[in-house]
């Protein structure tokens, strides 16, 4: 029992920065999600190669909550003194505790989300192949699932600036 005791004791530094991790973890659900659009629009473009920019614009938009899952991070870094150049702070276990929960919103949300919006955004990439002149609503149907992402960027920046040193 000492031994899985032992292996859970770890400083509140781990745990901060663990939480920038798992912030940053929403990049991998931007990556499968940009993947899933990319196929979609390897169709439209392989049929119409004028469609390019068209569907370009939509297999990006799976793309945000990888960026907001680092923005999250790097805000993590900044408050713990990773980057700033006076040093790591000293940390409670408390605290690193509460800065890893901040980042579970982010973390978590970008990944399912980000894969959400790559299928809104491949769907939105068959509607242009087929009518180009609707590609405003193909960008809808795929900003509403950016929504959900964007509270939880909210949520995770509200939580980590709530927690005091």
């Amino acid at each position: 029992m000492d031994a899985i005791i032992t292996l859970f004791n770890f400083s509140g530094q781990f745990y901060a920065l663990a939480g920038a991790a798992l912030a940053a973890l929403a990049g991998i659900g931007s990556a499968i999600g940009i993947g899933i659009a990319g196929e979609a629009a390897a169709g439209v473009v392989s049929e119409d190669p004028n469609k390019f920019g068209q569907v370009l614009v939509l297999q990006a938009l799976p793309g945000t909550q990888g960026i907001y899952g680092l923005l999250i991070a790097f805000i993590i870094l900044l408050k713990v003194g990773l980057l700033g150049g006076d040093g790591m702070l000293d940390i409670t276990v408390s605290q690193g505790a509460y800065i890893f929960a901040a980042a579970a919103p982010i973390g978590l949300v970008g990944i399912f989300s980000a894969i959400a919006q790559g299928k809104a955004a491949a769907a939105g990439i068959m509607l242009v192949g087929k009518k180009p002149s609707e590609l405003a609503k193909g960008m809808i149907f795929a900003a509403m699932v950016e929504t959900y992402a964007v509270l939880a960027l909210l949520i995770s920046f509200l939580m980590i600036n709530s927690i005091t040193f």
